[in-house]
């Protein structure tokens, strides 16, 4: 933990009303100041206590914080630092390693979450059970989407028309695995305005999930096979289609730094979907698509990439298409990864709070670009029984541009 990033907290108070698990708990040790007071202790001296870890656990880690410090207090790297340092330093109790060593055995591994998909669908039926053996086993039965069928990508997708721009394109794990359809929908899109998309098989996990907790080693083992991939498919841009691979990879030179791999991770330059068509301007036609959206901020979009604008930009130049803002839009949904897995209760909560505000919006579509948002809050309207249909910004681009019905 950096002293002088802790040392940037003047202890303002700005950052409570924008902290999730503050909103649900009003605990000072629950919000970014206080955390951070912790990371002052631990740093004269303290050794990490399980409650001080308990208190680092429950942070989503979904930077709302970093957008409303007036100080511009870098909690998004305390926060990763104090991670690694709790893994380093905490003994877990047997229960909680055993989950942890599951989900990153599995998670960051596409091949070993293909094999999974099916027992996950027939976990439905045990989700009772599996909750009282542990509550993490039991909320992994309860947000496994239900896959039709796997869409093996091509390797190279042409532009269509006029060559604008060549990219390379992340696949990410969860959204291979679980959300193909939203893979092959940025494909398309890509092509239409006029990308050569090249996308490397070899590819596998960007690293996310373990550098948000704390698994550092695994994290830059990942990022450099992620470099050395398109480096090697001879790419400079990399278009990401999920909020949390994308605020990671954008940090891989942070993460390296200290070795030749930083370098090369500045050589390449990642960006968001929805940021790269933006900047390239639209180029095909956008058909009518009469729908009512709600937009639904991805934190590792809006808050750690700051990217707001132009997805909302995207989705209201489609003909016939109204946007609807959702109330407590920058309060996180709960998912930050595997904080749905890991503190299910508090992810829960934060689901159903945002779910209540989804509902009061009457839309025909909840539109997200992450799929962990993507399947916390589908999981949180099926418990309200107002189940709404949830789509990806690509996939309602995909819909427009070629004129089908979403």
């Amino acid at each position: 933990m950096d002293p002088h990033l802790i040392n940037d907290c003047v202890h303002c108070g700005f950052c409570l009303p924008s902290c999730p698990t503050y909103a649900l708990w009003g605990e000072e040790m629950d919000s970014p100041r206080g955390r951070i007071h912790l990371m002052s202790q631990h740093v004269q001296g303290t050794p990490i206590t399980p409650a001080m870890a308990g208190h680092f656990d429950a942070c989503l880690g979904c930077m709302a914080c970093v957008t409303a410090c007036p100080s511009g207090v870098r909690y998004d790297k305390l926060i990763e630092q104090t991670r690694v340092t709790v893994e380093r330093e905490h003994e877990r109790d047997p229960q909680d390693r055993a989950v942890r060593g599951l989900v990153f055995s599995l998670f960051p591994y596409p091949r070993r979450l293909r094999l999974l998909r099916w027992p996950m669908r027939l976990t439905g039926a045990l989700q009772g059970f599996l909750e009282r053996v542990h509550p993490s086993l039991g909320a992994m039965a309860a947000l496994a989407p239900h896959v039709e069928v796997r869409q093996r990508m091509p390797r190279f997708v042409r532009a269509r028309g006029p060559r604008r721009a060549t990219v390379g394109m992340l696949l990410g794990c969860v959204q291979r695995e679980f959300f193909p359809q939203v893979n092959a929908a940025t494909a398309r899109v890509l092509s239409l305005e006029g990308c050569d998309v090249v996308i490397p098989p070899s590819q596998g996990c960007c690293g996310a999930l373990s550098v948000h907790s704390g698994r550092a080693d695994q994290a830059r083992r990942l990022a450099r096979r992620t470099i050395r991939v398109f480096e090697r498919a001879g790419v400079s841009v990399i278009v990401v289609n999920a909020a949390g691979c994308g605020s990671s990879m954008k940090e891989y030179a942070d993460l390296l730094e200290g070795t030749p791999w930083a370098a090369r991770a500045r050589a390449l330059r990642v960006v968001d979907l929805a940021e790269w068509l933006a900047e390239l301007g639209p180029a095909a036609q956008r058909n009518s698509l009469p729908l009512t959206v709600a937009y639904h901020d991805a934190c590792h979009l809006a808050h750690a990439q700051g990217i707001r604008r132009q997805p909302r930009d995207l989705l209201r130049d489609i003909p016939g298409l109204v946007l609807k803002e959702i109330p407590e839009s920058d309060l996180c949904c709960g998912s930050a990864g595997t904080y749905n897995i890991f503190q299910p209760q508090a992810a829960r909560d934060l689901g159903d709070r945002k779910a209540g505000a989804v509902s009061g919006l009457d839309a025909d579509l909840l539109v997200s670009a992450n799929p962990g948002c993507t399947m916390q809050i589908a999981t949180a309207m099926r418990r309200r029984g107002s189940a709404i249909r949830v789509a990806h910004t690509a996939e309602v681009l995909d819909a427009s541009l070629r004129g089908v019905p979403l």
